[in-house]
């Protein structure tokens, strides 16, 4: 049997499109995945091109494969970065041996056969195509609903590496979810760029269905006993959805809602399509109708003519919305975006202090929050195994909680759990 190592980058998205791979070329071509790339017959790289210095990133961790790969081994570079850059890649490192695109998965098999082949169509429409499955955990899966993204956010090179949003088929994510169960899968976490946007068939035969209806379809499944998604475009937060996730007792009671800015100026700039008013119009009907639920988001600071006033719109939201956790970055000038050329481009010391100042503020307001959760029970689903001697798990709202614990049979079971210790970032409970 063949080895196979694949080093993975980027969102949750790139992770299933790596079980993709990794199950295909396992079913079809034999390979076994090993740890070691000094050990694999194949290397991939599958890349991210959302953040900074993605294209620096690349050819350095190709020059670390070229280095250390035993005699023989092939090299191959999948993912964003493979669909902007293509051929490039091949001429700039004639070392590669294959470019596979994000939408061209499918493919693998042919890649690893076909001498400096390359796929990076964002055309390709793979969303009839029943992979074959390999999830990376037994006890939750990673489902795609959908791919690429019909927004064209300013910002954003997602619609030029991964295309129009395309929805998969209902009966081929239902199937994918029963084998996932049948294999001790309790949670399913659904992928999408705006899964709340489901809907966008190809075959035009295929019945009417929406995220809503996926939902309530996904929740009837016998086995299924949580039920995650990442991520809703605020857009598409209608009040049957809101409804749905208030009520559907399977659905985990987090929403991850994307800001970007609290400044409608900058949101208007950006193409989000909503004012900060509306968001938080949104969020507060969120909370008015399930209380016991937290909210998360992704904020950019130092977007091309962010003020003072338009970065302190921002941590406005943040103080009246109360997120439970935000993944906060400075603006990164994307190839194929129109923000690249937007006039006003923030100083970088400026975007860094702004940065620095929101994750303070945010972190305070944790240091408030956490301490109320002590001595507090919750159930949590516990699916990972430490290290240090913890089990890990996650509450029905999204915090992680450490159990310290030699018994593994609490792993792939819901338990309430005691806290008994608090920290920023996460809990540390007993079984209750």
């Amino acid at each position: 049997m063949k080895k196979m190592y694949i080093q993975t980058l980027g969102c949750a998205m790139n992770t299933k499109d790596t079980e993709h791979i990794l199950a295909e070329l396992n079913q079809k071509e034999n390979y076994k995945q090993t740890d070691d790339p000094k050990d694999a017959d194949l290397i991939m790289i599958n890349t991210c091109s959302i953040r900074e210095k993605p294209v620096q990133k690349l050819f350095s961790e190709i020059g670390v494969y070229k280095k250390i790969r035993k005699e023989g081994s092939k090299l191959g570079v999948c993912g964003c970065t493979a669909s902007h850059l293509g051929q490039d890649i091949i001429k700039r490192a004639p070392i590669v041996d294959f470019v596979l695109g994000a939408r061209n998965v499918s493919k693998i098999t042919e890649a690893i056969k076909t001498p400096k082949f390359v796929a990076v169509d964002i055309t390709n429409d793979e969303s009839e195509y029943e992979f074959a499955t390999n999830n990376s955990s037994p006890y939750k899966a990673y489902v795609n609903i959908s791919s690429g993204c019909d927004k064209r956010c300013t910002y954003c090179i997602v619609p030029n590496t991964r295309g129009v949003e395309i929805s998969i088929p209902p009966q081929i994510i239902i199937n994918e979810i029963k084998s996932s169960v049948a294999n001790g899968a309790k949670e399913i976490f659904l992928l999408g760029q705006n899964v709340n946007n489901y809907g966008q068939f190809t075959n035009k035969e295929l019945p009417k269905m929406d995220f809503t209806d996926l939902l309530k379809t996904i929740s009837e499944i016998d086995g299924v006993e949580r039920i995650r998604f990442t991520s809703p475009h605020p857009l598409h937060m209608g009040e049957k959805f809101l409804q749905e996730f208030a009520n559907n007792p399977k659905i985990a009671k987090n929403m991850h809602m994307p800001l970007q800015s609290g400044s409608t100026s900058l949101l208007k700039s950006m193409k989000r399509g909503y004012s900060k008013e509306w968001f938080i119009k949104v969020a507060s009907r969120l909370k008015e109708l399930c209380p016991e639920a937290t909210i998360s988001t992704d904020i950019i600071v130092g977007f091309p003519g962010e003020s003072d006033a338009d970065f302190e719109d921002s941590l406005d939201v943040i103080r009246q919305v109360g997120f439970s956790q935000i993944f906060s970055f400075k603006y990164s000038p994307r190839p194929h975006t129109p923000a690249q050329d937007f006039e006003d481009q923030v100083p970088n010391e400026l975007a860094s202090a702004r940065l620095l100042k929101l994750q303070n503020l945010h972190k305070e307001m944790l240091d408030e929050l956490m301490p109320t959760k002590l001595n507090s029970t919750c159930k949590v689903y516990f699916d990972q195994l430490k290290s240090d001697g913890y089990i890990a798990g996650r509450t029905d709202d999204n915090f992680l909680v450490k159990l310290k614990c030699s018994d593994d049979s609490v792993l792939g079971t819901i338990r309430d759990v005691k806290i008994i210790e608090t920290k920023r970032m996460d809990m540390v409970g007993e079984l209750a």
